[in-house]
């Protein structure tokens, strides 16, 4: 298997994107088609309001996820947060990937805690885009990049 070189990831805000939604969906790795019902019993299922950042609540998740990976060690290339998910592409670090991004959910979390914002913030899971070549890499930086979370 070929080394790792770094990977994007990209999670949602609660209530954003839920399974059955229009736009597609992930379940069990696969992206499905949008299915009504199935979006309907998940909206019912929710436990906690509908979550979407506002500007400046997007700059201190930002900066509190650039902040957390100077901890662990980990370079970030590029991350965009918008109001219901975000993008982060990082060089490969050798420690597991949910736990890195339990620390990024986490550090988001609690800034948004001092500012008052409390409950749910992110959805369970989050999806992993490996790269093992510099061409990838690059592929997936211009992606985060040239996206702008308005």
């Amino acid at each position: 298997m070929p080394n790792t070189l770094g990977y994007m990831l990209t999670w949602t805000t609660y209530g954003t994107w839920l399974q059955g939604d229009k736009k597609r969906f992930v379940k069990d790795g696969q992206i499905l088609q949008g299915n009504e019902k199935l979006l309907e019993a998940n909206k019912k299922a929710q436990t906690g309001c509908t979550v979407r950042f506002s500007g400046p609540q997007k700059k201190l998740v930002r900066q509190a996820i650039l902040n957390e990976s100077k901890s662990i060690g980990q370079k970030i290339l590029a991350l965009v947060v918008y109001s219901n998910h975000l993008h982060l592409v990082a060089e490969y670090v050798p420690k597991p990937i949910a736990n890195i991004v339990a620390y990024y959910k986490k550090a988001g979390r609690l800034v948004l805690k001092e500012t008052g914002v409390t409950g749910k913030i992110w959805t369970k899971g989050y999806d992993v885009r490996y790269c093992f070549d510099r061409e990838t890499l690059q592929r997936l930086i211009k992606y985060v990049q040239n996206h702008n979370p308005a």
